[in-house]
């Protein structure tokens, strides 16, 4: 474990990308992925608790960190994002594995388990209802707190410059603005990593063809899939306090897409792993070592 609490960087070559990652501890492999704006960093409060009795990979998604930059909008949809996870998994000897993300991290996750059901020994969902559902059935209110999916989404290079005019203000506000945090939510050694990773303009442009993947492709994707259900044990966790805790009923969103769910409701808003690292990481061992 280096200082700030997570292992050293390491890098995988898979999938045509170079996936940074690090991996800490021992047991059962459990793949933690973060979401947007953040980094691999987001896991350095949780992944020490859970080293104890898992081995923890935590990896920067493509688009986001210290991985490589796709340069086009296909290529950061949440399939190619679990085709390089899955890849970088069986190449640290892992056919199966227990899997978490939060934000952009869970959908890949959900992605992931839908694909290649067979590698997945358990699903953890943090903070999201379904794509899909998100977009086919949006409110207003979900609109209003959820804007950035549709302003990253405009086509380049329009948020791109925009964003680029002041990244830290546009992304820390975005860490702020999803539901009951403030900057003292993030460790200082957080907000360095991310603040290195969102001013590279290769990464901006990547986290907004993220978004305009959602849209584009991976909603197709989805509506191919509202038939079938996860059928890996499942526990959702949302932040009580969030945008999406407020807006919908969000264990509901998923009892049709996963067969065998658990959930609950964590102290915080969006990012509540941050603000409650203790308490997430204790349902997710809790849920873990149940199985």
């Amino acid at each position: 474990m280096s200082d700030n609490g997570l292992s050293e960087n390491s890098f995988a070559n898979v999938n045509g990308q170079s996936i940074c990652y690090g991996i800490a501890g021992s047991g059962p492999p459990l793949l933690m992925l973060h979401g947007f704006p953040q980094t691999r960093a987001m896991w350095m409060r949780i992944a020490p608790m859970l080293a104890r009795d898992f081995t923890v990979v935590t990896a920067d998604l493509r688009g986001y960190g210290d991985s490589s930059k796709p340069q086009t909008m296909p290529d950061m949809s949440f399939r190619v994002m679990a085709q390089d996870m899955k890849a970088l998994m069986q190449q640290l000897g892992f056919e199966r594995f227990h899997l978490a993300g939060h934000d952009r991290g869970a959908r890949t996750a959900h992605r992931l388990a839908l694909d290649a059901p067979d590698t997945i020994d358990s699903l953890t969902l943090m903070d999201i209802v379904p794509t899909h559902l998100l977009l086919a059935q949006l409110s207003k209110e979900v609109a209003r707190a959820y804007y950035h999916w549709f302003f990253l989404a405009q086509p380049a290079p329009f948020p791109e410059t925009l964003i680029g005019h002041d990244p830290d203000a546009y992304f820390e506000r975005c860490l702020l603005g999803f539901g009951k945090a403030t900057l003292s939510d993030f460790e200082p050694d957080m907000l360095v990593a991310y603040r290195q990773s969102w001013r590279d303009p290769a990464c901006i442009h990547a986290m907004c063809n993220d978004y305009r993947a959602a849209i584009d492709v991976d909603f197709g994707h989805d509506a191919m899939d509202l038939h079938r259900k996860v059928e890996a044990p499942a526990l959702v966790l949302y932040g009580a306090d969030g945008a999406m805790a407020k807006a919908m009923d969000v264990p509901a969103t998923w009892a049709d897409r996963l067969a065998n769910m658990r959930h609950a409701a964590i102290p915080g808003g969006h990012f509540f792993p941050d603000q409650s690292s203790k308490a997430t990481a204790e349902a997710l061992r809790d849920f873990l070592t149940a199985l």
